[in-house]
């Protein structure tokens, strides 16, 4: 995922000292004109609902369920792991980091690719949503088609469309939590911030959320620009006043009453680099400046709920660069407040 890149602008952003790049690339698998038609945005057939074309189960617990997406106008999948017994039950959305499945060639979520998510909840009463797919996507809608990225219309998708499916096909209760990591974080809390009723909580690990410094806007469209995408056709130039619909702390009154766990590492090398059979330091210097730009974004996040009397449960690891690792430890750090959000 241009790791080049993405280290170079974490180093920026921990000096506040950004730039933009601009990374070439060929159109993602399933967005661009060649996998079929594309709906032109501001026509799409919002008179079609939403519907699952086809369930393939993985295991008897793992299912890959493909749903016909009206305002992206092609099939999209999204995996959900299942409990062990029948009978109503609250759902969790975990959004994936810039790459989203591209790994596995959007066979799966990179959730299920880099840790053991699917034995972690093995015995929990809950469905567990994985989208796949949404590179450099921000899983918002965007503004206009992009060249390379093709229609992304992620916040409609999670939002409206899938929700009604995932509740009828698997027992939801309609108690839902969201979850994410890297640009899923900053993805899942700007979804909780603009529709507060369908979500109960919020964890968000290793995420930036905040959109109103120069410096920040730059981190996303360097983001974005790892794929190949232009963030001007997602939320448009700078001054243009979608950033800050989309910017979770300044919309953070919208969090108040929600279960809220943000968790970031510094940084620096930890056991992952440095234990036996760690990875050595030489991982950090990409991994390090990423997390060290999270830790900034999320102290700013901090001191927002703070200064507003909203709690919030925020972790921040002495140790730790951008690496899957530690973002399967978070998970478990994080699941006692999303148990919470989701009243299991």
């Amino acid at each position: 995922m241009h790791r080049r890149v993405l280290a170079a602008l974490g180093t920026s952003i921990a000096l506040s000292i950004l730039g933009t790049g601009v990374v070439s690339a060929q159109p993602l698998p399933g967005t661009g004109s060649s996998d079929g038609p594309v709906t032109t945005f501001g026509e799409s057939s919002q008179s079609s609902s939403a519907r699952i074309d086809r369930i393939e189960m993985i295991t008897p617990r793992r299912a890959a369920v493909f749903v016909q997406s009206p305002s992206m106008n092609k099939i999209i999948q999204v995996q959900v792991l299942l409990p062990a017994r029948g009978g109503p039950r609250p759902t969790l959305y975990m959004l994936d980091g810039v790459s989203a499945g591209k790994e596995s060639d959007y066979a799966e979520s990179t959730w299920t690719q880099k840790t053991d998510i699917v034995d972690f909840f093995a015995d929990k009463d809950l469905n567990v949503v994985l989208p796949v797919g949404g590179s450099s996507s921000y899983y918002t809608n965007w503004n206009v088609p992009d060249p390379i990225l093709g229609v992304n219309m992620w916040e409609t998708f999670l939002t409206s469309e899938l929700p009604p499916l995932i509740d009828a096909q698997f027992s939801g209760n309609g108690t839902n939590a969201i979850a994410g990591v890297s640009m899923g974080a900053q993805g899942a809390m700007d979804l909780i911030t603009r529709h507060p009723d369908l979500y109960t909580g919020v964890a968000g690990l290793s995420g930036c959320y905040d959109n109103s410094q120069p410096n920040l806007k730059d981190a996303v469209r360097a983001t974005v620009a790892t794929n190949g995408g232009n963030a001007s056709n997602m939320w448009g130039e700078n001054a243009d006043p979608k950033w800050a619909e989309h910017d979770p702390s300044r919309n953070a009154e919208a969090l108040r009453g929600k279960d809220i766990y943000v968790s970031v590492g510094t940084g620096l090398p930890g056991p992952y680099e440095l234990g036996p059979g760690g990875t050595g330091v030489e991982s950090a210097a990409m991994g390090g400046p990423l997390e060290a730009a999270a830790l900034y974004c999320t102290t700013l996040f901090d001191t927002k709920l703070r200064s507003i009397r909203i709690p919030a449960k925020f972790v921040y690891r002495p140790y730790g660069i951008h690496q899957w690792p530690y973002w399967q430890d978070d998970l478990r750090e994080s699941w006692p407040t999303l148990r919470d959000a989701l009243n299991i």
